[in-house]
C-alpha cells in the first residue's frame, strides 16, 4: 500500500530537518493561526451568540478588536539594533 501523509511528512522531517519541513509545508502559519483561534475562544468564548450572519459577522469583528487590544498591551515595546561594521 502507498505510504500515508503522516509517513511521507515523517520522512521529510528526517530528510530535511524539521525546520526545513516547517517552512515548506506552512505549519509555523497554521500554528499561529491555532494559537490565536484557542486564545478567541478562551477570551471571547466558544460560540457566537448573534443568531444572523451580518451580526455574527460583527461580533467576531469586535472580538478580534478586543484580542488585538490585549495583546498589543502585553507585547513588549522593543527594537533590534544593527550591528556596527567594523
Amino acid at each position: 500500500q502507498p505510504p500515508s501523509q503522516r509517513d511521507l511528512h515523517i520522512a521529510a522531517i528526517s530528510r530535511d530537518g524539521r525546520m526545513n519541513w516547517q517552512a515548506s509545508t506552512g505549519y509555523g502559519k497554521r500554528a499561529r493561526v491555532e494559537t490565536a483561534i484557542g486564545r478567541y475562544k478562551s477570551v471571547i468564548g466558544p460560540r457566537l451568540r448573534a443568531r444572523s450572519f451580518l451580526a455574527q459577522q460583527t461580533e467576531v469583528a469586535t472580538g478580534c478588536a478586543v484580542l488585538n487590544r490585549m495583546l498589543a498591551c502585553a507585547r513588549p515595546k522593543s527594537l533590534r539594533r544593527k550591528a556596527k561594521a567594523a
